[in-house]
């Protein structure tokens, strides 16, 4: 498995498409963000045309109103690789939703079911009091995990809460614990650049997703904007213009803001792993090639 990662915006789908034609390899999404077939836009979906050029698997597969979890996505692409390694000797994983990548290529830590009294108690203190009740509940019963989760991810937030309160045990308590031997072997190649190149390019996105029609499309999944699925950049910032808080403009510039913020959060995740070969955003074909080929892939 060839894990193409790195921060939205960074160029990975096209040398994720470049590298499975090389290698003759299908595609399996990583992005937590494209699972639904109605975001299409706001999410940065590949084209059509991009989604011809390569077998592509997990993508738009969902529908905003199917419960999705991290657990979920690993079943299913657990069993969809033991297909696609059954025709091919690669697959090429992509994506930069950090914890879907490591929920296949490393396993995920197993927890105590959840009572629906604490998650719904949770939720109701976001809801309530804002994220930073959570933050505070949390560095309160564990400090630990605290340190290292993202603060301004709710979601996160409340997973760790929940399972908190039910089990009566520091969430962290449940993490690293010795999981499965993966059965294939993974290479994972990391796309940077330059932050003020990146964060042109998020801009220039942004510009193109409101020119293709991101506002629209917001406001045809308006009535649902309390779903999971669409509490993320792009279009609660929208909702936020429909409900008379922003105006259209700062909406726009909101997004970018926003998504400059989600790219700097992935950037500090994917540099905590210590396995990823880095290539810099100039010339990323040759030198991810040059890595490969190294290690022993190449088209057969």
């Amino acid at each position: 498995m060839i894990s193409v990662l790195g921060a939205t915006a960074s160029g990975k789908t096209s040398l994720a498409i470049t590298l499975a034609n090389w290698l003759n390899a299908p595609i399996v999404s990583a992005d937590s963000r494209q699972f639904y077939r109605e975001m299409s836009i706001g999410t940065a979906v590949p084209t059509a045309q991009e989604l011809s050029s390569a077998p592509h698997y997990l993508i738009q597969h969902k529908s905003i109103h199917d419960p999705y979890s991290v657990g979920d996505y690993a079943r299913e692409a657990n069993m969809l690789l033991d297909e696609l390694f059954k025709k091919s000797n690669t697959v090429i994983l992509v994506g930069g939703s950090g914890l879907y990548l490591q929920a296949l290529t490393q396993g995920l830590d197993e927890f105590p079911e959840v009572n629906p009294k604490d998650k719904a108690f949770v939720e109701k203190l976001w809801a309530d009091s804002g994220i930073e009740a959570l933050q505070n509940l949390l560095r309160e019963l564990d400090p630990q995990y605290a340190q290292v989760v993202d603060l301004q991810n709710p979601m996160r937030l409340i997973r760790a809460l929940s399972v908190c309160l039910s089990s009566k045990q520091p969430y962290s308590n449940f993490l690293g614990k010795p999981k499965p031997t993966k059965s294939f072997q993974h290479i994972a190649i990391g796309i940077e650049g330059p932050r003020p190149w990146l964060y042109q390019r998020i801009n220039q996105r942004v510009d193109q997703m409101v020119q293709e029609g991101l506002f629209d499309e917001a406001s045809s999944l308006y009535p649902h904007k309390e779903l999971n699925a669409l509490k993320t950049v792009g279009y609660t910032e929208v909702f936020a213009f429909m409900d008379g808080v922003i105006s259209r403009e700062q909406a726009i510039e909101d997004i970018k803001t926003n998504t400059r913020r989600y790219a700097k959060r992935q950037g500090t995740w994917f540099r905590r792993q210590s396995d990823i070969h880095w290539i810099s955003a100039e010339n990323p074909t040759k030198q991810a090639k040059n890595i490969l080929q190294k290690l022993g892939v190449s088209p057969v």
